[in-house]
């Protein structure tokens, strides 16, 4: 008797969205979404806005040892989480030698936490998991340093914190989108086809004329500092945001997996948005807190 043929699979194609790259609609909702959260957080309460912080560092240590497995790494999470919220919460309530010293607490218990699992794979496993505790936790607590600059965490106060931390994230979002349409329009060059194909020098140059300016704008009118500090701002925030994106895509590349995750519709994994805010806090809080605040 012959064996039934299997039926072709139905399984529709992956579809494609062009050269954006991305379902449009759902990402500019997912992204309204977020920030309408982080407007009301700052708005009423800011060290509300500490919550969310908090919250997308453990989302975002489970998308690093999800994606790890691939490679047969196996992140210490629990570890990695509670001393990520506990670096998060010091930066803010006691700074920047609290956080240095978080950090490095946190290491240490990491190093210790493997010592339970036996001798194979312990340095791959703690080499990725500091690895991670710097990328993740301690850049993302600069987000925590930055809003405490205003040296208050009461209630409905738009102080110098809140003011820097708007402008870190709109000079960010700007630099997306300035990167994002000259990329759609004029791309034509790709930056680094090995790691993002998508990725052009126009969108780089779109990148950079956005950031200027919404940093000379944010720094002069929201700040009340200089235009050129404005002007070095945006132009940090454009490299940065840049290459935070590029070091992303060489993880992804390198772990085999297209997105770290599937929990923002539109975006992807969680680190897939904040890779270039990561890489922009740290340099935008040096800056403001030595240049204007």
């Amino acid at each position: 008797m012959a064996s039934p043929t299997m039926p072709p699979s139905t399984a529709p194609p992956p579809k494609d969205h062009g050269r954006a790259g991305r379902n449009l609609p759902a990402a500019i909702g997912s992204a309204v979404v977020l920030l309408v959260a982080i407007a009301v957080s700052l708005a009423v309460w800011k060290t509300a806005f500490m919550a969310i912080v908090a919250a997308a560092v453990v989302v975002a240590v489970w998308e690093l040892r999800k994606g790890m497995r691939a490679k047969d790494i196996d992140l210490p999470e629990q570890p990695l989480m509670v001393g990520g919220v506990v670096m998060v919460v010091v930066a803010y309530f006691w700074g920047a030698p609290a956080l240095v010293t978080a950090t490095a607490v946190t290491a240490l218990v990491i190093m210790l936490w493997l010592l339970q699992r036996g001798i194979d794979g312990y340095v791959k496993n703690a080499t990725a998991a500091v690895f991670t505790l710097v990328y993740v936790p301690f850049l993302g607590s600069f987000v925590a340093l930055l809003l405490a600059e205003g040296g208050s965490t009461g209630f409905a106060r738009f102080d110098e914190g809140v003011k820097g931390i708007v402008t870190f994230i709109l000079v960010t979002i700007a630099s997306d989108i300035g990167g994002y349409i000259a990329g759609v329009l004029f791309g034509r060059h790709p930056m680094a086809p090995v790691i993002s194909p998508k990725k052009s020098w126009e969108g780089f140059v779109g990148s950079l004329v956005f950031c200027i300016a919404a940093g000379a704008a944010l720094v002069v009118y929201l700040l009340d500092g200089d235009w050129w500090v404005g002007v070095a701002l945006g132009l940090i925030a454009a490299v940065m945001a840049t290459l935070g994106d590029l070091c992303e895509s060489v993880i992804k590349r390198d772990l085999g997996i297209k997105d770290m995750s599937h929990v923002i519709p539109g975006h992807g994994g969680l680190m897939d948005r904040l890779d270039s805010l990561l890489a922009t806090v740290a340099p935008i809080w040096l800056l403001l807190h030595y240049l204007v605040f």
